[in-house]
């Protein structure tokens, strides 16, 4: 699958395996991303704050996705978060939302506008910062060290195809022009 730049559309024709996987990895990080449990405040509640207290995940996935914005600050980082987790969870969950709703289902023409091709921007992103983080991949991660048969070689080449996607995409897309 590859994405080609038609006027002001871009399209692509994934294949039913393609799609298969683009689907599962989707519906996993709708999942992963799901809302946390908090504790409610009835105070803030009443005055339209956010809820109470929002901790870091503790899964390391889910941390690569909702990092803290303020490492060394554990007291910013967790005001920081109390007002952006659920905004930034909503936001990867509509992006993953946009491309399930786009996939065709089995195999076919893709065709997104701009708006969408975006979300998929957003959402292959975030796939590749979970898979990646599941795997263990850094720069010195070597993926010809892997034998065919080992499951590690297949998400690593599953990574390497959602990085091309990207990067696909990237490239028929205009820089959006500012009001």
């Amino acid at each position: 699958m590859r994405f080609t730049r038609h006027k002001s559309r871009v399209t692509a024709v994934p294949d039913a395996v393609e799609v298969q996987i683009l689907r599962q990895l989707g519906e996993e990080l709708l999942g992963l991303v799901d809302e946390p449990a908090v504790s409610e405040d009835p105070l803030a509640a009443l005055v339209g704050m956010p809820p109470g207290e929002v901790h870091p995940p503790d899964d390391p996935v889910l941390s690569r996705l909702l990092p803290d914005a303020y490492r060394d600050d554990p007291a910013a980082a967790g005001d920081f978060r109390r007002f952006t987790d659920a905004d930034l969870r909503a936001s990867k969950r509509a992006n993953a939302k946009v491309v399930l709703a786009s996939l065709p289902s089995d195999g076919g023409k893709l065709t997104l506008d701009r708006d969408q091709a975006d979300a998929w921007l957003g959402c292959l992103n975030d796939l590749r910062l979970a898979l990646g983080t599941a795997l263990g991949v850094t720069e010195e991660l070597d993926p010809e060290g892997y034998d065919e048969n080992d499951p590690a070689y297949s998400a690593l080449q599953v990574y390497g195809w959602l990085g091309y996607l990207q990067e696909s995409l990237l490239s028929c897309l205009e820089p959006r022009t500012s009001p």
